[in-house]
């Protein structure tokens, strides 16, 4: 459903929320493992979150990556998937065609738009710091 970078800012920005509970920052490497996604790649996704002040970045031996628990509880899963994504997701075709529209509906339109209302109201729901809470509490797993 979302693209594969925008699956690992998610699952990475959770572990990071994981780790700032716990005082900790988390470095690339630690990150990438973290989620199953190649280093590179999630470098690369982590300095675009922080180039959007989502997450911040701390420099030096002992630095890392760091979701403050202010940022956690105002940043969702939407901003991310706006971010990494675009709206595409929320706004497109269930089907692909370019002038699908409630004038001029493709054959899944009504049904579809159901499916697309319902992501859109999931993705804006959950705050980084509730999915940080259920992970640690063991009711949700990132691998």
């Amino acid at each position: 459903m979302f693209s594969k970078a925008c699956e690992y800012a998610i699952k990475a920005s959770i572990y990071i929320a994981q780790q700032s509970h716990q005082e900790r920052s988390a470095n690339v490497k630690e990150v990438a493992k973290a989620v199953n996604a190649p280093e590179a790649f999630t470098a690369k996704i982590l300095q675009q979150l922080c180039r959007e002040n989502i997450l911040e970045s701390i420099r030096g031996k002992q630095g890392g990556f760091i979701f403050s628990v202010d940022k956690q509880k105002q940043i969702k899963i939407f901003d991310v998937v706006q971010l990494i994504d675009g709206d595409a997701i929320f706004t497109n075709c269930g089907l692909g065609l370019q002038k699908c529209s409630s004038d001029n509906p493709c054959p899944v339109h009504d049904d579809f738009k159901g499916v697309r209302d319902g992501l859109v109201a999931m993705v804006k729901k959950y705050s980084f710091y509730d999915l940080a809470l259920k992970t640690e509490t063991g009711l949700a797993w990132l691998k």
